[in-house]
C-alpha cells in the first residue's frame, strides 16, 4: 500500500471517529486490536479501476468485512446504495456473528 493511501486511509478513519463508512461500526488502525472483520481500510467509492483516484474525496475508511463484500459482486452497487442496504441489515443485527458487532458497537472510548 503507499504512503499517500496509507495517510488518506488514516485522514478517513480520523474524519469519520473510527467508524465504517458503510456499517458504522467501529474499526482498528493499528495492531491486532480487535476482530479482523473490522481492521480499517481505505476504500475507493470510484475504483481505480473506473478512472476513481487516491485523492481524500474519494477514499474513505470501511472495514474489511464491508469492503471485501461490496467488491464480491459482479457488479459492486454504488456507495450510496450499499451503505443503505448494509445499515439495514446491521440494525436487524444480520450483517456480521454477535460476537462481532457487539465488539463494533461498543463505546468509542476503547478504541
Amino acid at each position: 500500500m503507499s504512503n499517500q493511501i496509507q495517510r488518506s486511509r488514516r485522514t478517513a478513519f480520523d474524519r469519520q471517529c473510527g467508524k465504517c463508512y458503510y456499517c458504522g461500526l467501529r474499526m482498528w488502525l493499528d495492531g491486532p486490536a480487535g476482530p479482523s472483520a473490522l481492521r480499517c481500510t481505505a476504500e475507493h467509492l470510484i475504483p481505480r479501476s473506473e478512472g476513481g483516484g487516491d485523492g481524500l474525496s474519494n477514499i474513505v475508511a470501511a472495514c474489511l468485512h464491508c469492503n471485501q463484500t461490496r467488491h464480491k459482486r459482479k457488479r459492486p452497487p454504488a456507495p450510496d446504495r450499499y451503505r443503505a442496504e448494509v445499515r439495514k441489515r446491521v440494525s436487524r443485527g444480520a450483517w456480521l456473528p454477535k460476537p462481532i458487532l457487539a465488539w463494533g458497537s461498543a463505546s468509542m472510548s476503547t478504541a
